[in-house]
């Protein structure tokens, strides 16, 4: 089982967004030490859901600043970027860290974004695939050429190429964030492990991995990768002496991060949007994920992989908003709750 810190660089009322951006650095330099696998960053936009605006980047600060900790992103949002620029960034930070990096992506939501950035609704509707399968081209040719609806080029060298890492890998792994069984198929049908989000619980998750076994099949990949699909699930985790303790110090903090930063979300298009009470979710997550005592929070992540089927794990630690108590939560889960998952 491999357990990883989820950051989003979470601006909490009262603190700003250098303060945010410090915490999230810290706590993935402690999550070296606690003997963490990975760190996953987020990424937004405009918004102080999360400060990080460029995942990749940031991914690179920590990839120079750490030296056994695999850094990944969770996720970049390729609609809003060439898939070209985030492919040469992307094999840049592998051939340069040792195969350390890996890469999450996702379609993001129909935010502003699209229009700051000029992409445009389209991208977000429909474009996804193409720039899925020219970024997967990308890190794993040695040159691509595009012929397609919204990219098209002359057939160009790949620079710095992914397997001139002096690792047993041909690139980074691409991971996928999917919400919906259309998502599922996608990733499936290109043998890409799936990122499911930590909005959802075990079972739901669980015909997720179904589903995308089926579709795996179906295209026709390989029996050995759909048996060795690295999935990963998000979740929250908040490590204390009594469960209460921690369900208090999440209850505290979250809904208040969660308000503010869901609310600074703005359509594209002036669509209408369904909010989630800030509080009834930051009591969901709690229900669902590994918070409470070291036991407690060890046994919800082996329930969790043996409903799903799934061994890796981002579990978002900066949940209190203190820069504190979010160290002493990733040390907790790396002496107290990795210990007895073996």
């Amino acid at each position: 089982m491999r357990v990883g810190s989820f950051v989003l660089a979470a601006q909490f009322p009262g603190q700003g967004q250098g303060e945010a951006l410090h915490r999230a650095v810290r706590s993935a330099e402690v999550a070296e030490e606690a003997g963490l696998d990975t760190v996953w960053l987020a990424e937004h936009h405009f918004v102080p859901y999360g400060t990080c605006p460029s995942a990749v980047t940031l991914a690179a600060l920590l990839l120079g600043r750490t030296r056994r900790i695999r850094v990944g992103t969770a996720v970049s949002v390729l609609p809003t970027v060439h898939p070209v620029a985030l492919g040469e960034q992307a094999a840049l930070l592998h051939v340069t860290s040792g195969g350390r990096f890996s890469l999450g992506v996702g379609r993001g939501g129909p935010w502003v974004d699209l229009e700051v950035f000029g992409a445009g609704l389209e991208a977000y509707e429909s474009g996804f695939p193409e720039s899925l399968d020219l970024l997967v081209r990308w890190l794993r040719e040695p040159s691509v050429e595009a012929r397609g609806k919204r990219f098209g080029f002359r057939e160009v060298p790949v620079v710095p190429r992914p397997s001139e890492s002096l690792t047993d890998g041909t690139g980074p792994e691409v991971v996928v964030a999917c919400t919906s069984p259309a998502s599922v198929r996608m990733a499936a049908e290109r043998g890409l492990p799936m990122l499911l989000g930590m909005h959802i619980g075990d079972e739901e998750k669980a015909e997720m991995v179904a589903l995308w076994r089926q579709h795996a099949r179906a295209a026709g990949r390989p029996a050995q990768e759909i048996r060795g699909a690295a999935h990963v699930s998000a979740g929250v985790c908040q490590v204390a002496d009594r469960r209460t303790d921690a369900v208090e110090a999440l209850t505290k903090a979250m809904p208040g991060w969660l308000k503010q930063g869901l609310d600074a979300h703005v359509t594209v298009d002036g669509r209408a949007r369904q909010m989630r009470d800030p509080l009834a979710y930051t009591e969901l997550l709690c229900g669902l994920h590994p918070v409470g005592t070291p036991r407690l929070c060890a046994d919800r992540l082996a329930a969790t992989s043996e409903r799903t089927g799934i061994n890796r794990f981002a579990l978002l630690v900066e949940g209190s908003g203190d820069l504190a108590a979010t160290e002493e939560n990733v040390r907790r889960l790396g002496a107290e709750v990795l210990p007895q998952l073996g």
